[in-house]
C-alpha cells in the first residue's frame, strides 16, 4: 500500500465523529476521491457542543445541535461502522471495536477525549460539555429554580495543565445571568465563579483575562479565586477554604484519553492522552495519525482543546496520512491557533491567539451574530 499512487484501494478508518473526525474525512475524500474511508462512532451524528450554551436560554433546542450524518456519509461514500473503539493490534491496522474488527491501512483517531472524574462527589455538578443532555439539564433545572445560588468552575489535569476546557464555562455564566435578567428575576440569584487560579483564563491571554473578570465585577458575579475544589455537595461546593451553597452547579473537570487507549500500546502523554507528533503522525506507529482533544502535542502553553484547533490538525492529520500512503515524508506541521467568541446570549468578546501574538475585542453585538452565522455555515455541510 505504501507504493500506491492512486489510493483507489487505500482502505482509511477514522474513528470517532465529532469535528476532528469529520473534517479528516472531508479533506481524505477531497483529495483521495476512490479511497475506501469507513467511520467509526457509536452513533451517526454529530454534536454541536459549542451551541449547548444557547440551550438554556431557549435559543437552540436539541434538533438544532444533533445533526443525522446519514446524508453526509452518502454522499461522500464513506461506510459506516456503529460501534466503540476497544483496542488497536499492535501494528495499528487493526481496529478493535465491540461490534467487531476493522483492518485499515491508515488510520486516523479523533476520539476526542473524556472529563476527569475524581473529585468526590462530582454527580452533583452538571458538566456542561457533556453533551446535548446536560445542556438540556442545565435548563430544565433553572427553570424550575425560584431563586437560590449558581456555581460555575472549572479545573485542570494536574499531570498535562495544558488539558482543559474552560472558555465554555465563561459563556454559561454569562450567558445565564442575561438570560435571569431578560425574566426580571436576576434579583433573586447569586451567581459565583471559582477557580484554583487567582487568573483564569490565562490561555486567552492576559487582556482577555483581565476583561473577563471585569465583566464579572460589572455584571454583579461573584468570585472565588485561588483555591482549589475539594468535593461536591448536593447543596454546595467545598474549596480548600470556602464553602460556597449551591442550588445548581456547573463544573467543566480537566481532561484525559479516553479509556480504550489503555488497550492499546499507543504512546501516552503524562496527561492521559496519545502523543502526537507536529504532523499529527502517532510516533512509532506507520499509518497512524491523531487529531483534536484526544492527542497531546508539540505547542505553546496557550493552544486550546478546542473544534477550531482539532480542525486544523484533522486537515494536516489526512493530509500528511495521504503523503504516508505514497511513500512520501509526512512533512506538514499544524499551526496553534486560539479563536474565540465569548458568548454572552447577545453580545460576545472575540479572542484570537496565534503564535505571531494575541487580539482582544469588548462585547460587541456583531460578534454574537458572527457565532450565529458560523455555526449555522459550520452545519450546512453535514445536514
Amino acid at each position: 500500500m505504501a507504493g500506491s499512487s492512486t489510493m483507489d484501494d487505500a482502505r482509511i478508518t477514522v474513528v470517532g465523529a465529532g469535528f476532528a473526525g469529520l473534517t479528516a474525512l472531508r479533506t481524505l475524500r477531497r483529495q483521495a476521491p476512490r479511497a475506501r474511508l469507513t467511520l467509526v462512532a457509536p452513533v451517526a451524528e454529530l454534536q454541536y457542543l459549542p451551541g449547548t450554551i444557547w440551550l438554556p436560554s431557549g435559543q437552540r433546542r436539541r434538533e438544532d445541535l444533533v445533526v443525522p450524518l446519514e446524508g453526509f456519509l452518502r454522499r461522500e461514500r464513506i461506510d459506516f461502522h456503529a460501534a466503540h473503539a476497544t483496542g488497536l493490534s499492535a501494528d495499528g491496522r487493526r481496529l478493535r471495536t465491540d461490534a467487531g474488527d476493522v483492518d485499515n491501512d491508515g488510520l486516523v483517531i479523533a476520539t476526542g477525549a473524556r472529563f476527569l472524574r475524581k473529585l468526590p462527589g462530582i454527580e452533583h455538578a452538571i458538566i456542561p460539555c457533556e453533551g446535548v443532555v446536560a445542556g438540556e439539564a442545565i435548563r430544565d433545572r433553572l427553570a424550575a429554580l425560584d431563586g437560590g445560588t449558581l456555581c460555575f468552575g472549572f479545573g485542570s489535569n494536574p499531570n498535562e495543565p495544558i488539558a482543559m476546557r474552560g472558555g465554555p464555562v465563561f459563556e454559561f455564566v454569562f450567558g445565564i445571568d442575561t438570560l435571569l435578567r431578560r425574566q426580571g428575576r436576576r434579583d433573586k440569584f447569586r451567581l459565583v465563579f471559582f477557580s484554583p487560579s487567582q487568573t483564569p483564563g490565562q490561555r486567552l491571554g492576559e487582556r482577555a483575562v483581565g476583561m473577563l473578570l471585569g465583566e464579572m465585577r460589572k455584571r454583579g458575579i461573584d468570585t472565588v479565586l485561588g483555591e482549589k475544589p475539594q468535593r461536591f455537595e448536593a447543596g454546595a461546593v467545598r474549596l480548600e477554604r470556602t464553602r460556597i451553597d449551591s442550588d445548581l452547579t456547573l463544573f467543566m473537570p480537566g481532561l484525559t484519553g479516553q479509556a480504550w487507549l489503555d488497550d492499546t500500546a499507543l504512546p501516552r502523554s503524562p496527561g492521559g492522552f496519545v502523543q502526537g507528533e507536529a504532523s499529527c503522525r502517532v510516533p512509532g506507529f506507520a499509518r497512524t495519525y491523531v487529531a483534536g482533544d484526544g492527542g497531546s502535542f508539540p505547542g505553546p502553553d496557550w493552544m486550546p482543546k478546542q473544534a477550531h484547533q482539532a480542525d486544523l490538525q484533522a486537515e494536516v492529520a489526512a493530509r500528511n496520512l495521504l503523503r504516508e500512503l505514497r511513500g512520501e515524508a509526512p512533512a506538514e506541521s499544524f499551526r496553534s491557533e486560539l479563536v474565540c467568541i465569548v458568548d454572552s446570549l447577545d453580545r460576545g468578546m472575540l479572542v484570537t491567539r496565534r503564535e505571531g501574538g494575541s487580539r482582544v475585542l469588548p462585547p460587541l453585538r456583531a460578534m454574537h451574530w458572527a457565532k450565529v452565522a458560523f455555526e449555522k455555515r459550520y452545519l450546512r455541510r453535514y445536514r
